[in-house]
């Protein structure tokens, strides 16, 4: 009976690589300061309704985190190029790719065969 269950779940493989190491600590450094800023502007916000000394200074911070948030995202993008210059990227041909090359291939040959054909049944004859 227990060899009749079906497993709970069932391991796909993953649909794109990894990112590299700098690339993925670089993206998570964003996100962690993304999130911080919009909460600081919640909190700014939630202030200024609320009529709330603590609204000014609240502001200011989340002006200044807007800043290093956009800087962070930058920096996503910066490390992915430069990672890609220095250390490129695999190229592999798709199936489709590869398919359309076989068929040209295939054409070419078949082009060819005709013209051979008659000089070897003339060699054979002679």
């Amino acid at each position: 009976m227990d060899r009749d269950r079906r497993p709970l779940w069932r391991e796909e493989p993953a649909s794109r690589r990894r990112m590299a190491d700098p690339v993925r600590t670089a993206a998570v450094r964003a996100v962690i300061i993304v999130a911080i800023t919009l909460i600081q502007a919640m909190v700014a916000f939630l202030c200024t309704l609320a009529g709330s000394w603590f609204a000014f200074p609240a502001v200011l911070c989340t002006v200044a985190s807007t800043i290093v948030a956009t800087w962070g995202v930058l920096d996503v993008w910066v490390t992915r190029q430069v990672w890609v210059q220095r250390h490129g990227v695999r190229s592999e041909p798709s199936s489709t790719a590869r398919e359309l090359r076989r068929e040209r291939r295939r054409a070419r040959r078949r082009g060819r065969r005709p013209s051979q054909e008659p000089s070897r049944t003339d060699r054979a004859a002679a």
